[in-house]
């Protein structure tokens, strides 16, 4: 279908590589595009539906997006409300969509609604929606508090008709399709974020030697370079979580616990570096003229987007048996 048939350790060498740009609205950008939207179309979508929707988006030529979260179900996918009701050899879809990355622009969503009334885990599907349709209504590009280059949309449906062909793999599987794609956008995240974090470090370790107080730099203080230590120790460590689950994955292991491991970890590891690596710039990194600051706003989304810490924490319990039996 136009792609290049490498395995999935080369989609995290590039969200590396992608760490590399100065800001993480791009980087989340293309990870939506290669990423989010599109490993259930992949994995389970009919040869037509690729043709339509994954060749253009492979080639560029199309923008994607991904319909999942809802005011009242971010983490909690279970609980969307968004519906598709069969009607003849059609869905009409009703309800409405939030924090839509490039939701503004995309041709094409993802989209994630409830095809019946079984139980929840169990009447979901996933749908090639082109945003085109009569009754898809952008209400409004979202103001954020980091992320500012990137679009960010509420969407609304109001009796939007799509083919039921549409559907992708089979109907009612698609909280199970979302739940494995979660895995690889877990990973795609953390990968992103590891350069940015070496990069802070880096900089500030600088900018600290430069930057004199009382008379001698910065860095010479002894609680100031060993907490850099520690911040540097901290992120390798990370690093060989996310190599370690890359590789499990790539052999066909489940990596649900070390993916949500390592989200939760980097969440809290960005917050950490971008806060401690903040102080040391004192005042000037209280602006927006350095790339700390700009990374302080950016990467605090890591512990919430693509399922926050609390969520990790839980996946991570049920997978250490340590949940209370009913």
């Amino acid at each position: 279908y136009g792609g290049m048939g490498l395995d999935f350790s080369y989609n995290i060498a590039v969200a590396e590589e992608l760490g590399r740009i100065r800001c993480g609205g791009i980087p989340m950008a293309i990870g939506v595009q290669a990423g989010m939207a599109t490993p259930a179309l992949t994995r389970f979508g009919s040869h037509e539906l690729k043709k339509q929707f994954l060749v253009p988006t492979i080639a560029g030529d199309f923008v994607a997006c991904l319909g999942i979260s809802e005011p009242g179900a971010g983490s909690d996918v279970a609980n969307i409300k968004t519906t598709a009701v069969r009607k003849g050899d059609e869905y009409v879809i009703n309800g409405g969509k939030m924090w839509i990355t490039s939701g503004s622009q995309a041709d094409w969503m993802c989209l994630l609604a409830n095809t019946s009334q079984g139980p929840p885990h169990q009447n979901k599907s996933l749908i090639c929606l082109p945003m085109n349709l009569p009754g898809i209504h952008i209400a409004k590009k979202i103001d954020k508090l980091g992320m500012r280059s990137s679009d960010t949309a509420q969407i609304f449906f109001e009796d939007v008709r799509v083919p039921c062909k549409n559907v992708i793999g089979e109907e009612g599987k698609g909280f199970t399709y979302q739940m494995l794609q979660f895995q690889e956008e877990r990973l795609w995240g953390v990968a992103t974020a590891l350069t940015p974090m070496e990069t802070i470090i880096q900089e500030t370790i600088e900018f600290t030697r430069q930057r004199k107080v009382f008379g001698q730099p910065v860095l010479h203080n002894q609680s100031v370079h060993f907490r850099l230590a520690e911040l540097a120790t901290e992120l390798e460590l990370l690093r060989s979580l996310l190599r370690r689950a890359v590789a499990l994955y790539v052999e066909g292991n489940d990596v649900t616990k070390f993916a949500s491991m390592a989200k939760l970890k980097a969440g809290r590891l960005t917050r950490e570096v971008t806060d401690s690596c903040l102080q040391y710039w004192g005042g000037m990194g209280f602006t927006s003229e350095v790339l700390v600051s700009r990374f302080y706003r950016d990467l605090r989304l890591m512990s919430i987007g693509g399922g926050s810490d609390e969520t990790m924490l839980s996946i991570i319990c049920k997978y250490m048996d340590t949940l209370p039996r009913k």
